[in-house]
């Protein structure tokens, strides 16, 4: 479903210079899978969700996403996935019911097919005790659930996760972790970033450690505890982390 193939990407500061922010990385992620992406901040996540998510186009390399490159089909791509991230980026001066719909019509789904989708997935969200409330009334919890219907509205087959728990009390963050939970049982592909080593540790088949724009390992947490027997996930991060900024 995902297929990440030599991913470079490279900015250009007045200040600093040259500024590689993803370092020529790989990896793939197949339906019914959750491939945890992790790293420090600074780290290369959220430059690699962006290519994936067609916000930000690579330097060089191959990003295809369900068969679609993510830079010469760019459109296919998008109707494929949602995008969640820490940042909702919602409009304050609308209610979760016309937030949802606007991106159901740009997905270029009917109006029938926004109300079924959208009353099913508010019912699964516990949403409709707010679901005419203005974004700006509404809790982060709450604006954080909206962003996952925004995201699922179309149901696409590739989910991205960028720091979805981020700022979220205990209760809700749990909430959040089951819903991605149960999208992968639906099948779905999932990328989920975070530097929360407990929410990988129950959540994603394979774990990405990513450090200063390069992939340090790739593997299931079993795997990787083979590979570096260290101690758990939290110890092996700290580790390659360590060796790397060594070399």
């Amino acid at each position: 479903m995902i297929q990440v193939k030599n991913l470079t990407k490279v900015f250009h500061d007045k200040k600093r210079g040259k500024i590689t922010a993803v370092n020529n990385i790989d990896f793939h992620c197949q339906r019914g899978q959750i491939f945890g992406l992790l790293g420090p901040n600074g780290a290369g996540k959220t430059t690699t969700l962006r290519i994936l998510a067609t916000m930000m186009a690579p330097t060089s390399g191959e990003v295809l996403v369900n068969g679609y490159n993510v830079v010469k089909a760019a459109h296919k791509v998008r109707q494929n996935i949602g995008f969640l991230s820490g940042e909702t980026g919602l409009y304050d001066r609308f209610t979760p019911r016309e937030t949802v719909r606007f991106f159901g019509k740009i997905n270029g789904m009917s109006e029938n097919e926004i109300d079924e989708r959208m009353n099913q997935i508010f019912q699964i969200l516990g949403m409709e005790h707010f679901q005419d409330v203005r974004v700006d009334k509404l809790s982060t919890g709450m604006k954080q659930k909206l962003s996952i219907a925004r995201a699922i509205i179309h149901n696409p087959p590739v989910l991205i996760f960028d720091e979805p728990t981020v700022g979220l009390d205990v209760i809700t963050a749990r909430v959040v972790i089951d819903y991605i939970r149960e999208f992968r049982h639906q099948g779905k592909c999932i990328i989920f970033s975070t530097h929360q080593m407990h929410e990988a540790e129950k959540l994603c088949d394979e774990i990405a450690i990513i450090h200063l724009g390069k992939l340090l390992s790739v593997g299931t947490l079993e795997n990787l505890k083979k590979d570096i027997p260290v101690g758990d996930l939290e110890e092996i991060f700290f580790k390659l982390i360590e060796t790397e900024s060594r070399i």
